[in-house]
């Protein structure tokens, strides 16, 4: 019987560098057809408000509302949907909500100053994003766990409005999205989705109110329409398809690694699952574990697609080669699946989220460890970082020039500022000169 297939790759093959450029290749630009829907919509829902998100939530969603009063959940309901929810799954869901929280609450900025000797001061204000606009995917593929993740730090943050949109295809709503929003304490719910809703959040509409950042995850129209409105309203991220990297010495579980792989894997078609390892009889054992579990997976076949288009089995030479190439991918997930592991983590420079240890399974970090689920994907780890309570603040400078201080700078500027040819503001700086 043939083994599942999934690129088996030897780090010290002359072409492996190119080989694997091209697996991680991925070109996140959205197509024509997507393009030119994604500017009909945002115009229509710019131009016309209300009646276009109305018209295109019949279109995409067939719901017949015929105001957007019926398509905003009231409070009541947020709470009902929590109320029924069994007891386990209450529990968790607090228990999330509470890791959450309490992991956000350390990354909270605070404002500063100094003072200068000549009684200048200088400083920066912290001040918390007013509104925030969150999108979440909703009917069949539902993420409470994204409620939480993007929820709880701008609560944190200090926003003094979360705005959640949803949308409910046929109606169809997930009790624990709606419960998720009534342990958070999200203000106001619409059910509606797609380009549509990005639009609204970001343009304003006659009843849903324009945010100042849209935050959350959705398909290919919303990442693109987050894309088009960046500037007019600030966003987390473009996501691409999810990643997950395990470096292994082959001192872990083979079932263990087949099954990190499975749980990016299943996410769709394009998300990259990636082994490193040292042991060639592991690597072995771990595409024999492939082989016999996968079978029993529920998604089996989206799982099958994603390992052999762009997952992969590397076998390196040692682990300071295994961190290099890791450093190479960024990966959004990266897990340390070593015996010692601790003490390779100042060897990773880019990853989203580092699991470190046998223990430290990703899946852990997608509901309830407590740092955000929402990172960096498609390299750019390289660059940025997982969302957090600092995305939901904004910083002001505080420059607090005394009159003994402006004497020096005021000099200082203008010399700057005639080097620059702009006249003008060597002559501003120049009048508060005293002689």
């Amino acid at each position: 019987m043939s083994q599942t297939p999934i690129h088996r790759l030897e780090a010290s093959a002359p072409d492996f560098s190119a080989v694997l450029g091209k697996l991680l290749a991925f070109e996140a630009a959205a197509d024509e057809q997507i393009n030119t829907a994604v500017t009909e919509i945002l115009h229509a829902v710019r131009t016309r408000g209300d009646a276009a998100v109305l018209e295109y939530t019949r279109r995409f969603d067939g719901l017949e509302a015929t105001s957007m009063a019926a398509l905003e959940l009231p409070q009541a309901e947020l709470h009902a949907a929590l109320a029924l929810l069994s007891p386990e799954r209450r529990e968790a869901l607090t228990l999330a909500a509470e890791r959450v929280r309490l992991y956000h609450e350390r990354q909270k900025g605070e404002s500063w100053t100094y003072a200068e000797a000549d009684g200048s001061v200088l400083g920066q204000k912290v001040t918390p994003l007013e509104r925030v606009g969150l999108y979440v995917p909703g009917g069949r593929a539902a993420y409470p766990s994204s409620v939480l993740m993007n929820a709880i730090p701008a609560q944190v943050a200090g926003v003094g409005e979360l705005i959640m949109v949803v949308p409910t295809p046929r109606g169809e709503k997930n009790p624990l999205v709606l419960a998720a929003a009534a342990i958070t304490g999200v203000e106001r719910v619409f059910t509606i989705g797609g380009a549509q809703a990005v639009a609204a959040l970001a343009y304003g509409t006659e009843t849903v109110p324009q945010v100042d950042k849209v935050v959350g995850p959705g398909n290919a129209y919303v990442a693109e329409a987050k894309r088009r409105v960046f500037g007019t309203v600030g966003i987390d991220m473009v996501a691409g398809p999810s990643e997950v990297l395990v470096i292994s010495d082959g001192s872990g579980h083979p079932d263990w690694v087949a099954m990190d792989l499975f749980a990016q894997a299943e996410h769709d078609e394009l998300a990259q699952a990636i082994l490193l390892c040292t042991d060639a009889a592991f690597i072995d054992a771990v595409h024999a574990a492939i082989d016999r579990l996968l079978p029993d997976m529920p998604r089996r076949d989206t799982i099958a697609r994603a390992l052999a288009s762009r997952g992969a089995l590397i076998r390196v030479g040692d682990l300071d080669q295994a961190c290099a190439i890791a450093n190479r991918i960024a990966p959004e997930h990266l897990e340390l699946s070593l015996d010692d592991a601790a003490a390779w983590i100042d060897k990773i420079h880019h990853a989203g989220a580092i699991f470190v240890g046998h223990w430290s399974v990703e899946a852990l970090g997608d509901y309830c460890a407590g740092p955000n689920h929402v990172l960096p994907t498609m390299r750019s780890a390289r660059f940025s970082s997982p969302l957090g309570t600092y995305d939901f603040q904004k910083r002001s400078s505080i420059v607090q020039i005394s009159e003994a201080g402006a004497q020096k700078l005021a000099r200082t500027a203008g010399i700057l500022a005639d080097g620059e040819g702009l006249q003008a503001h060597a002559r501003s700086a120049r009048l508060r000169l005293k002689e």
